[in-house]
């Protein structure tokens, strides 16, 4: 774990420490978890694995026929006047 007084005193250098021998860590503030910090090439993992769920999510919705073919604004209307 990162203090957020190491951040402070020690910068982006008490990061990269961190992350040499793992992807991500966590930064506490008066001793709570607040932040998450992660090499860049874990938050492109994450971010593909999100898209890769939102596209399997939107797949399965078709196939059960749970989509809408309205317009956008009628489509937003129904939503939110059920």
């Amino acid at each position: 774990m990162i203090t957020a007084n190491d951040l402070k005193t020690k910068g982006i250098a008490c990061v990269e420490e961190s992350l040499t021998d793992k992807t991500e860590d966590i930064i506490t503030v008066r001793g709570k978890e607040c932040y998450v910090v992660m090499k860049i090439e874990q938050y492109h993992y994450l971010r593909e694995m999100e898209l890769e769920a939102a596209l399997h999510e939107a797949r399965r919705d078709m196939a059960s026929g749970q989509f809408s073919k309205d317009a956008v604004d009628q489509h937003v209307d129904d939503i939110f006047n059920k």
